[in-house]
C-alpha cells in the first residue's frame, strides 16, 4: 500500500489535480526527508521520488506543488548535489526546515545485535554511526537512502537475517522491523537542514527573521576579490550563516600562465552564501548592488523565512 518513488520515466504522466498539498521529496517512505516534508507541510500528500532530480522536475511539471530537499547535515556537511540542482533549475527557496536526526539499528524481527554480519544504509548515515558499528564488529554496504534500507530487508527477511539498517523508528515501523537500539549517532546533535522549493517566489517582508540565499561569480579572480565581494554585506552588519564554493561545470580550468612550460590552471567557482536578511531590507539591496560590481554572475536563490522552531 506504500506509494512507489517517482522516477525520471514518471514525470511525463498527467499531474494530479486537488486541493490537498503534494510535496516531492527523495527516497521511499520512512525516510527522514518524509518526516521533513510533514514538519514544513503538516497535513501535505508527501511524494516519494527516486532521485533529487526527480523532486526537482516534479515540481517544474507540476506533478507536485512543493519540495523538500536536503542541503546540509551537522555531522556530514553540505549535500552538493543539490547546491548544483539549485542552479540548473528554476525553482526557488521558500523556506526552510531543521530536523533532528534520531537514527536506530533495525534488523529482522526475531534478530539479534550478535547476530548481524553486516549493517546497510546510506553513506552519511553508516558514518555518522561509526563508533556504534565499530563496536558491533559489523562490515558495512551502502545504499540509496535509510527508509530504503530497511524495505530491502523487509522484502528479504530470510536472505537479510544477518543485515541490519541504520534508519528512523518511523522506517521500521512501516516496514515491520525490530529497532535493536535507538539513538546510534555519535553526536546527540546531528541535525539536518532542508529547504522548501516552489515555482514561485514568495514576497520577502521584515516583521519576523529572513535568510536570503544568493549564488555569485566573480568577474576578476585576484588577490582579496572574493574579501572584497563579502564585504559588501558586513559593511552594512549582515551576518552570513553559510559560503559554499563549487567549480563552475563549464569551464572547470583557467590558464593562467601563457609559457610553454609549467602552464598553471586551477577551478572557477561559483560562491553559494546565506545572509541573515531579507530583500525587502534596503540594506541587502544595497549590499547586492555593491556585490555586482565584482561580479560576472549573480542571482537570488530565495528570500524566505528563517525556521525558528525548537528542535526536539
Amino acid at each position: 500500500t506504500l506509494p512507489r518513488p517517482l522516477s525520471i520515466q514518471d514525470l511525463a504522466m498527467p499531474p494530479a489535480h486537488g486541493s490537498q498539498l503534494r510535496v516531492a521529496y527523495q527516497g521511499v517512505p520512512g525516510a527522514y526527508s518524509e518526516s521533513a516534508a510533514s514538519k514544513a507541510y503538516p497535513g501535505c500528500d508527501p511524494v516519494p521520488c527516486e532521485q533529487f532530480e526527480a523532486a526537482f522536475q516534479a515540481v517544474e511539471l507540476w506533478i507536485a506543488d512543493r519540495a523538500v530537499l536536503p542541503i546540509e547535515n551537522s555531522l556530514g556537511g553540505s549535500i552538493h548535489r543539490n547546491y548544483d540542482l539549485l542552479l540548473r533549475h528554476r525553482l526557488h527557496i521558500v523556506g526552510e526546515v531543521q530536523l533532528a536526526v534520531h537514527h536506530c539499528l533495525l534488523a529482522v524481527p526475531g534478530v539479534r545485535k550478535e547476530e548481524l554480519h553486516r549493517v546497510i544504509s546510506h553513506p552519511q548515515a553508516l558514518a555518522q554511526c561509526e563508533n556504534t558499528l565499530t563496536r558491533l564488529g559489523v562490515a558495512r554496504e551502502s545504499v540509496e537512502d535509510t527508509a530504503g534500507a530497511a524495505q530491502l530487508i523487509a522484502q528479504n527477511p530470510l536472505a537479510m537475517r544477518d543485515t541490519g539498517a541504520v534508519a528512523s523508528s518511523r522506517a521500521a515501523e512501516l516496514y515491520g522491523l525490530d529497532v535493536l537500539e535507538e539513538d546510534i549517532q555519535d553526536e546527540e546533535g546531528n541535525m539536518t537542514r532542508f529547504l522548501m522549493l516552489a515555482r514561485e517566489p514568495i514576497i520577502p517582508r521584515t516583521d519576523r527573521p529572513f535568510k536570503t540565499s544568493v549564488v555569485f561569480g566573480l568577474e576578476e579572480e585576484s588577490a582579496g576579490s572574493l574579501f572584497k565581494a563579502l564585504s559588501a554585506f558586513a559593511l552594512r552588519g549582515i551576518n552570513l550563516t553559510k559560503i559554499e564554493s563549487r567549480p563552475q561545470r563549464k569551464r572547470p580550468l583557467r590558464v593562467v600562465d601563457d609559457s610553454n612550460h609549467g602552464t598553471a590552471k586551477y577551478f572557477e567557482y561559483l560562491f553559494y552564501i546565506d545572509l541573515e536578511a531579507s530583500m525587502a531590507d534596503p540594506r541587502a539591496q544595497n549590499a547586492l548592488g555593491q556585490l555586482q560590481e565584482f561580479a560576472s554572475f549573480l542571482r537570488v536563490l530565495g528570500s524566505y523565512p528563517m525556521d525558528m522552531t525548537p528542535v526536539s
